[in-house]
């Protein structure tokens, strides 16, 4: 394997135990009996870039806090919620689009090159996939690096859109007081009342992130797409995710329908683990790596 051995960031990790041999020789016989793997990622295999989740026990945001991510319908309706969103956001992207993909993501990419990997669906924004080189795969939640205009669907990268934030913001400051998952961070509302949001320069209307936010649904055509890659699948496996959301979990019963085998690596309880062939409960950067 081409991958550098770059030191985890395990600060919203969750505490586990190192992989055992016995469940390290399962998983290599589960990977080399797959001619064709689908492979489904979620948040649980960012966190060793640094990026904090939802939902780990002890260390993830809903553990942490009270505090609960934006949803679709009030970022549509209310000017208020989206000057929120934004100046939270492009306080947190300097270094959230910074992160750099881990070991997990390497290998991957790796198994993709070798022809092992037959397609990746990642519930992840961050990017760090598409990051670490991957090609066969589709990101079922969008990814933050684009944003659209829910007008007239023009897209500009992130990045530029941070330039347009700082053109209207010259003397606007906040230091945040804490991160969140997805390039969030906290600031209270005194921070946020002076920031200035740019509408979409082609025709004034309303600028998003391209990503699927809380209460909204993925398209049908992408679902339909994965459902197809799936379809060509022999085994599904799933790596730091713990399948909460239905978006991606409606894949994993599509497998179960087809009575492909699925193997699932993700440190606690997932909505899968009673008709899961395999359950490991490690770091996905420490065990991926183990297999060939």
């Amino acid at each position: 394997h081409s991958v550098s051995r770059t030191s985890p960031n395990l600060a919203f990790v969750p505490a586990c135990l190192p992989p055992d041999p016995v469940e390290v020789e399962e998983l290599q016989r589960f990977v080399s009996n797959s001619k064709r793997l689908f492979v489904m990622t979620g948040a649980g295999i960012s966190t060793e870039s640094g990026i904090p989740d939802y939902r780990s026990e002890g260390v993830g945001l809903y553990a942490r806090t009270d505090r609960r991510p934006i949803q679709h319908a009030e970022f549509v309706r209310s000017a208020s919620a989206r000057q929120r969103y934004w100046a939270r956001n492009f306080v947190g992207w300097p270094q959230f689009s910074s992160h750099q993909p881990n070991t997990a993501h390497l290998v991957l990419r790796d198994w993709e090159k070798l022809g092992k990997l037959h397609w990746l669906v990642t519930q992840n924004v961050d990017a760090l996939h598409t990051k670490a080189g991957s090609q066969r795969m589709t990101e079922l939640h969008g990814c933050t690096h684009r944003v659209f205009c829910l007008a007239c669907g023009d897209q500009i990268l992130r990045s530029e859109l941070q330039e347009h934030f700082e053109v209207l913001n010259p003397t606007w400051k906040a230091e945040a007081f804490g991160v969140a998952p997805d390039g969030d961070v906290f600031l209270t509302d005194e921070q946020v009342r002076n920031f200035q949001v740019p509408d979409c320069c082609k025709c004034g209307g309303i600028l998003k992130p391209d990503v699927t936010f809380f209460g909204d649904t993925v398209s049908q055509e992408k679902v339909n797409f994965v459902h197809q890659r799936l379809a060509e699948s022999d085994s599904m496996l799933v790596a730091g995710s713990s399948m909460q959301v239905y978006s991606g979990y409606r894949f994993a019963l599509a497998a179960r329908e087809k009575r492909l085998p699925i193997a699932i690596l993700n440190i606690g309880p997932t909505r899968v683990d009673h008709f899961a062939s395999l359950k490991l409960n490690f770091r996905c950067g420490e065990l991926l790596p183990l297999i060939v």
